[in-house]
């Protein structure tokens, strides 16, 4: 016994003897005189009294007699009761015959009874302080004695739920997997040829992408049981606590072999540890990770545990978790293709009743860009709408709201002032405009005026034909002609400019600062890296020039930004000039019905082309 269960033993025990305690002075000092409520005196003196004719009336119970006095010569006596402990007498009842009183007997009491009123009673009190005390102790942390055990879930692999029919656009990420599921069906197979399969599988990709599903898929299509934590879980204000979860759940894992390990968000635990604490410090993280470290690399290819990780920041890893031996495949789940999206959208509309007019291929052409979280929230959207709206089936008009609601944010009741519509009519209008006329940007899905809940007075969607892997300089320029073109519609009709266009201004510097700094696209600095080394993550872009790069160049890098962006605005001005009947068009159709579609731009755009 340790000294935990020693310590729970002792205080249980102290507990018990106080409890029966209490209840033996309850019974002795309340139970007992509730039930005997007599004045108890010798019997020599019943006698007496029985003799003198003082005893009106007696009552005769197994160990006591219970009489009432009677009588002037009872004095003080009077009209009280008495018991006396009853005696083997037998004249007694001969004594109470011939002194005339009236006396009767009680049947024997129940002990059953008298142990329940006297014993349980009293203690079910206490009894029901107690479970309600250590029930609270153990709701409120899992018990103070299992501080060190491992919170993991397991699930059953076929109680999962989940195979690789229910994940859709990661054909490759399955093909990697297969052989996971194969060797945890048949280890042998693979151990008799002295094959050794990756003790840790790392899902890394952007979030919302399908890692968390892609394990549990696996453990569903292995049918072995799954483990699964989030890092999070293991690391606590205690100093030790994280390790101890550690060796618990690998010691969990062992004896439930085969099975899979999965542990989410493994970067709250794995982040490198040059990073991580002060100098000489003994960070709990820091703790829990060599441990894990540890555990992974003490296992054996034939015991049949397989540790799967998934994080979307695997950039900051500590380098120790991802050499040879623990983490030694590195799985990319990036965003699905075209025909990925398609399929996850298959999946997520199996049981929504679809009108005849969704076409799901048309679906996931204009959401590029959009992981799976994305596209199933796009999909309960258009359901809620459809609902909302009292249709039957959810028609491809929901979708497409639901698209922009996603993408631009929901759609606000606001009254524009006449003046401040014109002004947001010309800038959206100057976006639609110019991206149609350039032969290299993406098409125009849809233009509003309608301010949004993101703080836009309105907005242009382009929604790209196709999946986009690279882009050219000339691609960039015009994409950069299209962002800065609602600012030169506003110089082009107003002659001045309004903060409307402050966040094109933000993207534009930093497309252009990217071309300067990392794409190279400038003959002033040539095919020179000036950014940062710190690398790109899946959450958040770290922007920023070499700390070695010297102040001319810095000087340099700032002025061809800066020429990038007025060349891309001249251009926008110069295309808004050449079709500024077109501009003004599109402006008043706007301030008339608040929304243009894509297809409208397009006939406006081209109808100068044809009188021409």
């Amino acid at each position: 016994m340790d000294k935990q269960q020693s310590k729970k033993v002792g205080f249980s025990a102290a507990y018990l003897l106080v409890a029966i305690l209490l209840a033996a002075l309850f019974q002795q000092l309340i139970f007992r005189p509730l039930v005997i409520r007599w004045t108890e005196v010798p019997y020599s003196r019943f006698l007496e009294q029985l003799a003198a004719g003082e005893i009106a009336e007696v009552q005769l119970t197994e160990d006591r007699i219970l009489y009432t006095c009677c009588g002037d010569a009872a004095n003080e006596m009077q009209g009280r009761a008495n018991n006396v402990v009853r005696v083997d007498d037998p004249d007694l009842i001969q004594r109470l015959v011939d002194a005339g009183v009236t006396f009767s007997a009680q049947a024997p009491a129940n002990t059953f009874m008298t142990m329940l009123l006297g014993w349980i009673i009293p203690l079910l009190p206490l009894a029901l302080i107690w479970y309600f005390s250590f029930r609270r102790i153990g709701e409120a942390g899992a018990g103070v004695m299992s501080i060190g055990k491992s919170r993991a879930k397991e699930i059953t692999g076929e109680k999962t739920g989940i195979k690789f029919e229910h994940v859709g656009g990661v054909d490759e990420v399955e093909v990697e997997l297969k052989e996971i599921i194969d060797f945890l069906k048949d280890p042998a197979r693979f151990t008799r040829l002295g094959a050794k399969l990756p003790k840790g599988v790392l899902l890394v990709g952007p979030p919302g992408t399908g890692k968390t599903l892609l394990a549990k898929a696996t453990a569903g299509e292995a049918g072995v049981p799954f483990f699964s934590i989030s890092g999070s879980d293991f690391v606590e204000m205690f100093v030790g606590v994280g390790a101890a979860r550690v060796r618990d759940l690998f010691e969990q894992a062992k004896r439930r072999a085969p099975c899979i390990v999965f542990i989410d968000e493994i970067d709250a635990i794995g982040q490198s540890r040059v990073t991580v604490g002060a100098i000489g410090s003994n960070d709990e993280r820091e703790q829990t990770l060599n441990q894990l470290l540890s555990e992974m690399d003490g296992f054996e290819p034939n015991q049949g545990v397989i540790i799967m990780a998934a994080t979307n920041r695997p950039e900051i890893l500590d380098r120790a978790l991802l050499r040879p031996g623990r983490f030694d495949r590195q799985i990319q789940v990036g965003l699905p293709t075209e025909e990925g999206r398609r399929q996850i959208l298959a999946i997520h509309t199996k049981n929504v009743q679809l009108a005849a007019d969704v076409d799901l291929g048309r679906i996931a052409q204009i959401t590029a860009g959009f992981s799976g979280a994305d596209l199933a929230n796009i999909v309960n959207e258009a359901a809620l709408l459809a609902v909302r709206s009292g249709r039957e089936a959810v028609t491809m008009g929901d979708f497409d709201l639901a698209i922009e609601r996603v993408v631009a944010g929901l759609q606000r009741k606001i009254t524009l002032k006449p003046e401040l519509k014109r002004r947001v009519a010309y800038h959206e209008g100057g976006h639609a405009l110019v991206a149609q006329l350039q032969p290299d940007t993406d098409p125009v899905h849809k233009v509003s005026i309608i301010p949004t809940a993101k703080g836009a007075l309105g907005y242009t969607m382009q929604m790209p034909e196709e999946d986009t892997y690279l882009m050219s300089k000339r691609e960039l320029e015009e994409r950069l002609a299209v962002i800065l073109a609602g600012r030169a519609a506003e110089l082009l009709v107003f002659n001045d400019t309004s903060t409307g266009a402050a966040n094109d201004l933000q993207v534009a510097t930093a497309l252009a600062r990217r071309m300067v700094t990392e794409f190279g696209m400038t003959e002033a600095l040539g095919p020179v890296r000036y950014a940062a080394d710190e690398g790109t993550g899946y959450l958040v872009r770290l922007e920023g020039v070499r700390s070695d790069v010297s102040p001319e160049t810095a000087t340099l890098i700032d002025k061809e930004t800066r020429r990038i962006i007025e060349d891309a605005e001249r251009r926008a001005l110069e295309l808004l000039q050449q079709h500024s009947e077109t501009l003004h068009e599109i402006a008043r159709i706007l301030q008339e019905k608040e929304v243009i579609s894509g297809d409208e731009i397009k006939r406006m755009a081209q109808k100068p082309a044809e009188r021409g």
